[in-house]
């Protein structure tokens, strides 16, 4: 938990509540905080599929030497904390390469975290715990959310709020770092590490069905990913001058944290495909709410309604593609991270190209989040099309 804490509440999201105070000192606008995003958001899309097609890699090049998960999850840890440290220096142009690192080092911690952490309940016949630890990156975001509204409220700058995260970082690394010892573990890859495996498959479906999952999977990257950016900003245009503002944040990473809890609950017995519909619904309920309401009560429940979903849809989507492609479950996942992480790409550069021309800041958000909304409600939709097109049971996979 700790590790991926480290990984995606400060590799990756602790951009989002040091971005008001990166503005309010004049170090970077709107437009160019897209791009940083999207930067990140790639090195996270790039990040997964290394991380997948490592196996082939060290395969294909025989005189690579073997490395073990640990390794790789100590090497991450590292440069996220040295990363994080850098983006304390006034370096503009050196930005978007930093963040572009720091989100592939995420995910190869994610990747490997994960895979370890099962690898090693395994070994102690308690493969159910695994979920637990996607609690991690909620419990990171809150962290950080909390962290960034001390700093505002002590007036400290951007630059001081980086090197805090830093600091933080290097303190939780070493913490952890003892733990991930150097004892061979099974090879990993995306596929397999991410949650426990799901109720034995039967044989693999058509390629259509992981098309439509593809497609659909990665509208939940998009779907979220304006909100998750933008969160502290648009609050404070909605609600200027209120002192609750920094709040939203850690609501978000409280939602993450419980969300994630609440899916390893779940049995596995269900159609993922209906809870995936659920999960969607939910977060397009949280972009509404702040949508239409814009106010404590509507940013509050819509910052934990965005949130409790987030973990748990990777978590169901990988079961999923466990039922789909049991032989060849990683190479599936990469696929899926892939569009995932595109739909996170186009995300920011849309919000940057709608403020241009918008009236006003208020005006251009809203209508992305309301384009956000209506593609995670499109997702629930297709997944639902997907029950009745491709029963699990009664009729044969198309």
């Amino acid at each position: 938990m700790l590790s991926l804490a480290i990984a995606m509440g400060i590799g990756r999201f602790a951009f989002t509540p040091l971005l008001p105070m990166m503005l309010s000192d004049g170090v970077i606008d709107l437009p160019a905080a897209s791009w940083l995003a999207s930067a990140n958001y790639l090195g996270y899309m790039v990040g997964a599929l290394l991380c997948t097609f490592q196996p082939w890699i060290w395969k294909r090049f025989g005189f690579l030497p073997e490395v073990a998960s640990a390794t790789w999850v100590r090497a991450g840890l590292i440069a996220t904390t040295l990363l994080t440290l850098g983006m304390a220096v006034y370096l503009p142009l050196a930005w978007p390469l930093l963040r572009f690192a720091a989100g592939v080092a995420s995910a190869v911690v994610f990747v490997y975290t994960s895979g370890w952490c099962l690898s090693q309940l395994a070994r102690l016949g308690a493969p159910t715990l695994g979920g637990v630890i996607y609690a991690g990156p909620g419990a990171g975001i809150a962290l950080s959310g909390l962290f960034a509204s001390g700093m505002v409220a002590l007036h400290w700058t951007a630059a001081a709020g980086w090197l805090i995260f830093g600091g933080l970082a290097a303190v939780m690394t070493a913490m952890v770092w003892r733990t991930f010892n150097e004892r061979p573990l099974q090879a990993i890859g995306a596929g397999a590490a991410t949650a426990p495996a799901a109720a034995s498959p039967s044989a693999p479906a058509g390629p259509s069905q992981m098309v439509f999952l593809t497609l659909t999977y990665g509208l939940a990257g998009f779907g979220y990913i304006i909100t998750a950016t933008f969160l502290p900003v648009i609050a404070r245009e909605a609600m200027p001058g209120s002192i609750w503002i920094d709040f939203f944040w850690p609501i978000f990473g409280l939602g993450v944290f419980s969300g994630a809890l609440l899916a390893t609950r779940v049995p596995a017995r269900h159609d993922f495909r209906y809870l995936l519909a659920v999960c969607y619904l939910v977060q397009a309920l949280g972009i509404a709410a702040s949508v239409f309401s814009p106010t404590l009560a509507g940013f509050a429940i819509g910052s934990l309604l965005l949130g409790m979903p987030f973990t748990a849809i990777t978590f169901f989507a990988m079961q999923e593609v466990r039922r789909l492609r049991p032989q060849a479950a990683a190479s599936a996942m990469g696929l899926l991270t892939a569009a995932y992480g595109i739909g996170q790409i186009a995300g920011p550069p849309l919000v940057a190209l709608l403020l241009k021309h918008s009236r006003n800041l208020g005006e251009g958000f809203t209508l992305s989040l309301e384009i956000a909304g209506a593609s995670l409600l499109a997702g629930a939709l297709a997944y639902l099309w997907m029950v009745s097109a491709y029963p699990v049971a009664g009729r044969a996979p198309r």
